[in-house]
């Protein structure tokens, strides 16, 4: 009978071992690589935004939301939840890595978030780079003053 206790025993510890590493393996494979899912998460974050493109970094940690007035966003997987932010013009500062697919982010409103974001290849490291330099300038820096003609308006 003794045996036969010890046996159950050993078999539940060897079960409770199995489940444990297939749950910390799995938190190690979760991130961002489904793009539904960032949608969701995005979406419930910043209801009244609308996505027109979503980037993400080679490791799925991260994904860059380009949205339909040309602003930005940001998506970091936490482990246990997703953060969003939304970038504010002229509020983040862009570097080019070393490596040239990644890029060096410094988040002013959200210092926690900066990084270094390496990417598949340098052409998605690029466009995200066009993204958040667009959303750089702050509207009212956009517009030329009224008595300033460029060349192409002269006559």
């Amino acid at each position: 009978m003794g045996i036969i206790v010890w046996c159950v025993l050993f078999a539940i510890v060897i079960f409770f071992a199995f489940v444990v590493t297939r749950m910390a393996a799995q938190n190690k494979e979760d991130g961002l690589h489904d793009t539904g899912l960032a949608i969701i998460e995005f979406g419930r974050a910043f209801p009244n935004e609308a996505i027109r493109q979503l980037q993400a970094t080679e490791n799925g940690q991260a994904i860059f939301v380009r949205l339909h007035d040309n602003k930005a966003g940001f998506m970091r997987n936490m482990s246990r939840h997703f953060a969003c932010h939304l970038i504010e013009p002229g509020r983040v500062r862009v570097v080019s890595s070393q490596t040239g697919r990644g890029l060096v982010i410094d988040f002013l409103d959200a210092p926690h978030h900066n990084g270094d974001f390496e990417f598949s290849s340098a052409k998605e490291s690029a466009e995200v780079a066009l993204w958040l330099l667009g959303n750089y300038i702050a509207e009212p820096d956009k517009d030329l003053p009224s008595d300033h003609i460029s060349a192409a308006n002269k006559h």
